[in-house]
């Protein structure tokens, strides 16, 4: 696979929604752009009953931002645009109303943490260790905190977002409860999420939409919070520091 897609199928009231891009599954604007109107299309689809969130490949999950597009902001608002774009991937998943299972089958970096937080149910391979590397770069995960810290709890949230270097392993990711369970292979996990998937299929639609909506209860502010934190992240990502190190990456 060479080229980035974000594409979806629907099998018996499961609705699969995969992303893909050649450099680790790292999310440049385009592919942000179009997750989020492929969980929002999908998550009004009356025949879909739950949606399972995957990325190609069978290493990383998700290697957050692209590099290659943030060494080309040369502005403020270029830099908040293209942050959003993590925002309106997480907004559209609060705003779904169906349940949605994410399959991580590698490691996750920085924006991918948040999107693998805001699933509603997570499940993992023991490979799936996690990192928040944003500090690293002079930024900081301002834009997918407050998914974390909802899943994790501050303390965990900002023990990974400190310590920008380390991966925390998929253990440890369970015991904080970003993971509901971990497998020790990638066919063991999808045979799990598959059998949940279906099960999911079984439950009353409306009992299960009307849950989604407890258990994102007192996030009714984050269109307005999560654009605040991108226009944070689109300032910093155009300090001295960060494009001094960005420049490492080139």
């Amino acid at each position: 696979m060479t080229e980035a897609y974000v594409k979806h199928d629907i099998q018996n009231g499961i609705a699969t929604i995969e992303f893909f891009h050649p450099e680790q599954n790292s999310l440049p604007g385009t592919i942000l752009a179009q997750l989020a109107e492929t969980i929002t299309t999908v998550g009004n689809n009356n025949e879909v009953k739950v949606i399972v969130l995957k990325s190609g490949g069978d290493r990383t999950f998700c290697a957050g931002a692209s590099f290659k597009e943030l060494i080309t902001i040369n502005d403020e608002q270029t830099g908040k645009v293209f942050f959003s774009g993590f925002a309106n991937v997480i907004n559209a998943m609060r705003k779904c109303p169906k349940f949605i299972i994410g399959r991580i089958q590698g490691k996750t970096v920085g924006g991918g943490v948040g999107i693998a937080a805001s699933t509603d149910y997570c499940m993992a391979t023991q490979f799936a260790a996690v990192k928040l590397s944003e500090l690293n770069v002079g930024i900081g995960p301002f834009v997918v905190s407050p998914a974390i810290e909802r899943k994790m709890g501050v303390s965990a949230m900002s023990q990974i977002a400190i310590d920008a270097n380390t991966f925390y392993e998929a253990s440890w990711a369970k015991e904080k409860g970003l993971y509901a369970n971990v497998y020790e292979s990638i066919e063991d996990m999808d045979e799990a999420v598959q059998k949940f998937a279906e099960h999911l299929c079984t439950y009353n639609p409306e009992a299960m939409m009307e849950m989604k909506k407890i258990f994102w209860r007192g996030t009714d502010d984050w269109d307005t919070l999560l654009a605040e934190r991108a226009a944070i992240s689109g300032r910093l990502v155009l300090s001295d520091f960060t494009k001094e190190t960005l420049k490492k990456f080139k």
